[in-house]
């Protein structure tokens, strides 16, 4: 058995919010630990406590009660700038909304996380090239987001969301802009890098976006509903496969 931490380990996490006399809990005692080369989808309606959980462990909010070890690290106490320091390090974000620099080039936009790390331009521009290429777009790195499709915009966003080499990857909805045949390519992107050793927790209120996962938790009223392995996964390579012959 491994002694290596889990990547994500939430124990007992509350998180309420006041709003004038009234407290809402979003959160009540979470206790969910994702290892290492876990892909997992969570789910739940609105309200749920979902996205607020994402919040804590993107480690964008911070928890009222309970403790959050991301790597083995308790950042559940830390000031607003040392998590985004780990933010910046340690996590990458993709959102359904891709949040694409206009009148920029996809280099440029896979640059740009980067430019906080105080990586040199060389490194970064050999990291960004290295990263569009690994989710198929080696060909369109001088292309702005006008030039490009929803799905390859959506490739980009992930390319930037990697390429600080992060322990974890959260994807808020990515799917969420995405027609179906683009929506599986997507999650083909994310199953190789799930093959390939990376983390990934997706937000998803969609069943069968969530299939393509390992494992599904989802969320009510705050607490876990449930959590389990994903019985009859859905392997995106072979649904495209299974389509281009049909």
């Amino acid at each position: 058995m491994s002694s290596r931490a889990a990547v994500v380990d939430t124990q007992g996490i509350e998180k309420v919010y006041s709003m004038g006399d009234m407290k809402v809990h979003a959160l009540r005692g979470v206790s969910l630990r994702i290892e290492a080369g876990e892909f997992l989808a969570v789910m739940g309606a609105s309200g749920s406590g979902k996205s607020t959980f994402m919040n804590l462990v993107g480690c964008l909010d911070r928890p009222t009660a309970g403790a959050f070890l991301l790597n083995g690290k308790d950042v559940s106490r830390f000031s607003r700038d040392q998590l985004a320091g780990v933010r910046g390090r340690e996590i990458g974000f993709v959102f359904q909304g891709f949040n694409l620099l206009p009148r920029t080039s996809a280099l440029e936009n896979v640059e740009l996380p980067m430019l906080y790390q105080g990586v040199s331009a060389k490194e970064r521009k050999k990291r960004a090239s290295e990263a569009l290429a690994r989710v198929g777009l080696g060909d369109r790195v001088d292309h702005t987001p006008a030039q490009l499709s929803g799905g390859q915009q959506q490739r980009v966003a992930i390319a930037r969301a990697l390429v600080n080499r992060p322990v974890l990857l959260l994807a808020d909805e990515p799917t969420g802009n995405l027609d179906s045949q683009t929506s599986i390519e997507v999650m083909a992107i994310f199953q190789e890098l799930n093959d390939q050793g990376l983390t990934i927790l997706l937000v998803t209120h969609e069943s069968d976006i969530a299939e393509h996962a390992r494992r599904v938790v989802v969320f009510k009223d705050g607490v876990v509903l449930s959590d389990r392995p994903v019985q009859k996964r859905r392997i995106a390579r072979i649904q495209l496969a299974a389509e281009a012959t049909g």
